[in-house]
């Protein structure tokens, strides 16, 4: 066998970095379609998008509602790659494993104290005057109502919020799905509450899973289906199985919307909530991460075709094609993005794209190396308490 035949292995610098950028360029791409249907899309952009396109109301998007003030469009990232960067900054700081308190301490001042480059407002603002209003809910909790972080979640609508940005957690527990879904869980408690924290821990898990060398689109849906509770657990087994059916979004589209709709409580005009929307419930999900996880089994993987499945599914497109992007980057590295559309989203958003895969990258090897000692202290304790406890017979 020669060199060139042997087996690549993607690397965890390579996963990481796939994820970050695919997440983003995937938040791009569903921006300007966010809220519609898949006949709307169709109709506004002469058939399916298959790549970076500009705003749904073309130069009037400084006043058209429900869009004005936000330039979504011309490869512009949304409040998905935000808040999935400034918890990467989160780990550059505390450089360990997170939990609710890291939040208080670390995500909420960083949302309300450093101006930066909002690409959807094309200027320089505080965090906070773009995120919405499931993410100002942190904020007002936190910074302003001093509740204890870990309970500050409850009463937040139940929404992806906290599911959009959570890529971070998996790829520091890479390869081990039950720990990131763990830490989502904690993280997330800050955030929300009910299916909506569910899906954050569930998310980070896929990602994480993901990250393992060998990992199948397949593989990921079976480590979610192995921790995911309640609603969240039937949403993406309703999703898996009619996505097992198809290998292109276009005939999948309306099936998978059927598939999740019994879950999702927003109901079918996604600008117009249903009554019941966004409460907590047991037996509901969030819609976005079982139909990233089902785009993800229909494009089989390859990045292109699930996240173009994830943007032309239109609603919540923009944070389902954050998510399938993350995972799907992670699975096979940065390399199957297309490049076009990575400098595309770069230079349109004003972001360095590869800058939060390099901190978190540093940050997974510190922490790779800390569990080690600490699992080996415990190790070395376990073994003394267990020699005592063997002398004593």
């Amino acid at each position: 066998m020669t060199l060139s035949a042997l087996p690549t292995v993607t690397t965890l610098d390579d996963r990481i970095t796939g994820s970050l950028v695919g997440a983003a360029v995937g938040d791009a791409l569903g921006g300007p379609v966010e809220g519609y249907t898949p006949e709307q899309i169709v109709e506004r952009h002469g058939g399916r998008v298959r790549g970076i396109v500009g705003p749904w109301h073309g130069d009037d998007w400084r006043t058209a509602r429900p869009i004005a003030p936000y330039h979504k469009g011309d490869g512009h990232v949304t409040d998905d790659t935000l808040m999935t960067h400034a918890l990467v900054r989160v780990y550059a700081t505390v450089r360990d494993h997170l939990d609710a308190y890291a939040i208080a301490d670390h995500l909420v001042p960083d949302l309300v104290s450093n101006p930066r480059w909002i690409p959807e407002l094309e200027a320089e603002a505080l965090p906070l005057q773009r995120i919405f209003l499931a993410e100002k809910w942190l904020v007002a909790r936190l910074h302003y109502g001093h509740v204890d972080p870990r309970e500050a979640g409850t009463g937040n609508i139940v929404n992806c919020g906290a599911a959009m940005y959570m890529a971070p957690v998996g790829l520091v527990n890479a390869a081990n799905p039950a720990a990131a879904y763990a830490e989502a869980l904690d993280v997330a408690g800050a955030h929300q509450s009910s299916y909506g924290r569910e899906a954050a821990g569930v998310f980070a898990a896929a990602v994480a899973a993901a990250c393992a060398p060998g990992a199948t689109p397949a593989g990921v849906v079976d480590a979610c289906l192995s921790l995911a509770k309640d609603g969240t657990r039937s949403a993406i087994e309703a999703v898996a199985e009619v996505a097992a059916r198809h290998s292109d979004f276009e005939p999948a589209l309306a099936p998978l919307r059927a598939a999740v709709a019994p879950f999702d409580t927003v109901g079918p005009d996604y600008r117009a909530p249903s009554l019941a929307a966004r409460r907590p419930s047991r037996l509901h999900a969030i819609e976005e991460l079982p139909i990233a996880l089902g785009m993800l089994l229909v494009g089989e993987g390859d990045y292109r075709r699930t996240v173009l499945g994830s943007v032309n599914y239109g609603r919540d497109c923009d944070s389902i094609a954050t998510m399938s992007g993350a995972i799907a980057g992670a699975l096979y590295g940065e390399e199957p993005v297309p490049p076009d559309w990575v400098k595309t989203v770069a230079e349109a958003s004003r972001l360095d794209l590869h800058a939060p895969a390099r901190t978190l990258t540093e940050v997974a090897y510190e922490l790779f190396a800390r569990d080690t000692e600490r699992r080996r202290t415990h190790e070395s304790a376990f073994a003394r308490l267990t020699e005592a406890l063997t002398e004593t017979r």
